[in-house]
């Protein structure tokens, strides 16, 4: 069965038909957040054992979602969300720091957030690859978001006289998938290091490629 059933109407309990329905979204998402970012991982998990560690039916999955890859799609898109949500934070708190201190105030945030609840990780870097089309789509145009927000970032540096005038598309895909690639190695306990030597070694890479040896900065 994959197709969604039509969800009921009306107020009921207190609640109207739209605030039920976020409620049981939330709970279905959490639920996913349990089995897929631990055991036993989105591959192995059932539309009836997702709906029992929600407290809810199988019908009122078939209400939310049409296939169990639609709730992995979506929780996905959360993660990140969440990540995105506490780096902007962060940028907003930092925007009249020095650039190093600007830099380490926002990966500190990232991976505070990322790593603070290891099934964040394994969702985005282990659960989401190889699963379709479709979602290898949406981790590329969610990783794509990150690379903008980096070259944005970058490019505001330039304008300050902080970091040369370059074209960062490229150098900013290549960071990201160094920050990815090592926090997930950190998390599974491949690197010997502590999270803020692994944050004080992104940003000393970001400043690298931000201020090349060869370049001079502009007098002030």
């Amino acid at each position: 069965m994959t197709g969604r059933l039509k969800a009921p109407t009306g107020r009921y309990g207190g609640k109207t038909a739209a605030e039920r329905q976020a409620e049981r979204r939330r709970r279905f998402l959490d639920a996913a957040l349990q089995l897929f970012g631990d055991t036993p991982g989105y591959r192995a998990t059932t539309v009836a054992a997702l709906s029992e560690t929600a407290g809810l039916s199988t019908r009122q999955f078939y209400e939310e979602f049409r296939t169990l890859e639609d709730v992995l799609a979506a929780l996905h898109l959360q993660v990140n969300d969440w990540a995105e949500q506490a780096v902007l934070l962060a940028l907003t708190g930092a925007g009249d720091l020095p650039l190093a201190e600007r830099a380490a105030a926002i990966f500190r945030a990232y991976a505070a957030n990322v790593t603070g609840d290891p099934r964040r990780i394994r969702i985005t870097f282990v659960e989401i690859i190889g699963v379709s089309p479709r979602l290898e789509e949406q981790r590329l145009a969610r990783r794509a978001r990150w690379v903008d927000l980096v070259r944005t970032e970058a490019e505001a540096a330039v304008r300050r006289g902080e970091a040369a005038p370059r074209d960062y598309r490229l150098a900013a895909a290549a960071f990201i998938g160094s920050v990815n690639g090592l926090l997930h190695d950190w998390n599974a306990g491949w690197v010997d290091a502590t999270l803020d030597e692994v944050v004080d070694e992104l940003v000393r890479q970001l400043l690298g490629i931000l201020r090349p040896s060869d370049w001079t900065p502009p007098a002030s």
